[in-house]
């Protein structure tokens, strides 16, 4: 393989300055995970404490094998909502007894754990990693079930999520759950429609109705042992397959539950078992993407501190530049990259992508994604040379290529760029963001200006003058709500990607998303649909 160059020079003015802007948005990034992991606040979590049980992040660190890694996903989500950023709820991808495993804890001490309009599409979205990369899902469950105020959101969709569960158990992907405390209601659902099930004595109560409720349906005087406790599950009703005597004792027999699933990958084994660390400084990737987006920057920078020894065999490499592709090893994992250059995508670059997705296919080969796109050229000679025809054929690649997707979007990621390089809407198995990126239809001046010339014309069509002050302060106030709403945090906020993450752990991430896919079959495309050539 050929191993790439390095042109950086951290001593200069420009990585500097991209290096200071960058820790500002990681400044804000750790704020904000800080507000997760604060759950619903000290008061909360000392009576929590107090009460002799765990929070939903001890518990998950006493589930995973000692000193294993956990890919927290989507941790920001709800950030810029009216709801505590993490939604109160903890998933993520972690090792229990040596198998990769998707986990869900609810958090009790936010709102008793109550599910809310965004912990509800957080769960979905973690069932969706789940399924489509064989991960055994673990429940860590403790919720006063719906949020209330927001039952007419979580209602109807909230089905979906037992739905999922059936369907993890019916594709033979084991489901596990333990009860630390309450599962209340449609929560009632989560330990009865999983595979394996575990209770902690005098703690869990698993009811679809609690007793004030019973009361007022029926008439009937009960108590929270008798309706739904632990030890009437393990003994009458049979919905307990383990009973536990505290909480670390469930989470010894869950990893015990775990244990003897007999599972195993699916997907090839790294082709290195003992691959090469990059030659150049992961730390540098702080000044690589400059703080201004409008500045393009060379991905192959990137490459060298992220593939495995820096080494990267280029495909086409003087046709369509404004798009490298190539092949590397990823922790001796193959993968296949599309990585803007220039921003801009030319029909010379959708072309060569196509070819290249084709390729990965036929080969068996995940793909990454590395997004720096300002979208598809326009202009009269590039409509005239067929860019949508060709941006087409590079969309349609990626929407029926069949080997894994990772996307990760460094900078930008605006209009039907973001759909040719795999954004969220293309099902990438997982997509994560820089602190810098952004994402939108376009850039905000771009939105502004294009609103801008149809009111000029509206205004000219009708025999009226413009006016210039209503249209600057306009300008000014879309530019604002664009800049705003195309933030990492903002769509992260709202689960447009798996979690905003430090550009100099992008090669770890990858790496164990990577694995987790490998978990499953790993097998491309036998064919695609039309191509307008």
């Amino acid at each position: 393989m050929t191993t790439l160059d390095s042109a950086l020079d951290p001593a200069a003015p420009a990585f500097r300055a991209n290096r200071e802007a960058l820790l500002e948005r990681l400044a804000e990034l750790e704020a904000a995970l800080d507000n997760a992991r604060a759950g619903g606040g000290a008061k909360y979590v000392a009576r929590h404490h107090q009460r002799g049980k765990l929070l939903p992040r001890e518990r998950i660190e006493l589930l995973l094998d000692p000193d294993s890694p956990f890919l927290e996903l989507s941790p920001v989500a709800a950030y810029g909502t009216d709801f505590p950023v993490g939604a109160s709820v903890v998933t993520g991808i972690g090792v229990v007894e040596g198998v990769e495993c998707l986990v869900v804890a609810n958090d009790p001490t936010v709102r008793g754990g109550a599910v809310n309009p965004w912990s509800l599409a957080k769960t979905r979205r973690a069932g969706e990693i789940a399924l489509a990369n064989r991960l055994p899902m673990v429940n860590l469950v403790e919720s006063a079930g719906a949020d209330l105020p927001t039952q007419a959101e979580i209602f109807i969709p909230g089905g979906r999520v037992f739905r999922d569960l059936t369907r993890l158990s019916a594709e033979g992907i084991p489901t596990v759950s333990v009860v630390f405390g309450n599962a209340t209601a449609g929560g009632a659902y989560v330990p009865g429609m999983s595979d394996h099930v575990i209770m902690i004595r005098d703690r869990s109560q698993v009811y679809l109705a609690g007793p004030p409720l019973v009361r007022m349906a029926t008439g009937e005087v009960t108590d929270d042992e008798s309706l739904g406790g632990a030890a009437m599950h393990a003994t009458r009703s049979g919905l307990a397959d383990f009973l536990a005597s505290d909480e670390r004792d469930g989470i010894r027999l869950a990893r015990q539950c775990v244990r003897r699933l007999n599972r195993r990958k699916q997907g090839p084994p790294p082709r290195t078992a003992f691959p090469a660390p990059p030659k150049h400084d992961p730390e540098e990737l702080l000044g690589v993407v400059s703080a201004d987006l409008k500045v393009p920057f060379d991905p192959r920078e990137v490459l060298a501190r992220v593939l495995d020894g820096s080494e990267f065999d280029e495909f086409k490499p003087a046709y369509g530049t404004a798009l490298v592709t190539g092949w590397g090893e990823l922790h001796g994992y193959p993968v296949g990259v599309l990585a803007n250059a220039r921003g801009v995508l030319f029909s010379e670059e959708a072309q060569k992508a196509a070819q290249f997705i084709q390729l990965a296919n036929a080969a068996d080969t995940p793909l990454v994604f590395l997004q720096n796109t300002t979208g598809y050229m326009v202009g009269t000679e590039y409509e005239q040379r067929g860019i949508i025809k060709h941006g087409a054929l590079m969309i349609n690649a990626v929407s029926n290529s069949k080997v894994p997707h990772l996307t990760v979007n460094l900078g930008a990621s605006y209009g039907a760029g973001n759909y040719g390089m795999c954004g969220r809407a293309y099902e990438p198995r997982f997509l994560f963001t820089w602190p810098n990126a952004k994402s939108a239809v376009m850039g905000p001046a771009q939105l502004a200006g294009v609103l801008s010339i149809v009111a000029r014309q509206a205004a000219a069509a009708r025999g009226q003058e413009f006016d210039e002050d209503s249209d600057a302060a306009m300008r000014m106030m879309v530019e604002q709500q664009i800049e705003s709403q195309s933030g990492a945090l903002f769509l992260s906020g709202r689960l447009y990607d798996d979690g905003v993450i430090d550009p100099r752990d992008t090669r770890t991430v990858l790496g164990l998303c990577l694995s987790a896919i490998h978990s499953g079959p790993v097998k491309g495309a036998a064919g695609f649909g039309v191509f307008r050539m």
